[in-house]
């Protein structure tokens, strides 16, 4: 079973960035390989640095992981929406109000990695399972026609994205993870 990238047709442009971010031409790999290697990055980032801020108006490294497991939950409900064939027109979130309702700085970094890996563990039961019917199907999210399988490679994208930004913002050596 593989996930094979989109056409440009089948997502919005906004969502390219978070496509090409993913390298190969399978997102259930990409997927896999990111369950682990993301949370052995999470692990080398001592608790004493995960409430720091590149900036005061940004989001911590608590709050960046927390978000990368909301947005996930949410991209997983659109996928799992469109792949059964349901054709409702699915909402926006506004991630800027969800992360301080997150309340991920009262949690540890540990807490934290570990909620996102059970995200991805739920997303990886149900990517593993659809077929390439369910995968074609169209549906709305956001106001634009997305597929399901864009989903999947959006999922891995978005956390290539934070994970990139981390390495890169956050701890100020250019860590990064295999995508």
């Amino acid at each position: 079973m593989s996930i094979a990238r989109p056409r440009a047709d089948e997502f919005a442009p906004y969502y390219g960035t978070y496509v090409n971010a993913v390298e190969g031409d399978d997102a259930l790999a990409a997927l896999e390989r990111q369950r682990e290697s993301s949370q052995r990055f999470l692990r080398g980032i001592p608790e004493a640095r995960s409430g720091f801020r590149y900036s005061p108006d940004k989001w911590s490294i608590r709050e960046v992981i927390g978000h990368v497991s909301d947005a996930e939950r949410i991209f997983c409900y659109r996928l799992l929406r469109i792949a059964r064939g349901d054709e409702t027109p699915l909402s926006s979130f506004d991630e800027n109000a969800y992360v301080p309702a997150g309340g991920f700085d009262r949690r540890s970094l540990a807490d934290v990695a570990a909620e996102l890996a059970a995200v991805r563990d739920a997303t990886l039961a149900l990517a593993k399972n659809l077929d390439d019917i369910a995968l074609l199907r169209i549906g709305t999210a956001s106001g634009k026609r997305i597929s399901a399988r864009a989903l999947a490679w959006i999922i891995a994208g978005h956390e290539a994205h934070h994970i990139r930004v981390l390495g890169e913002r956050y701890l100020g050596d250019g860590r990064t993870v295999g995508r």
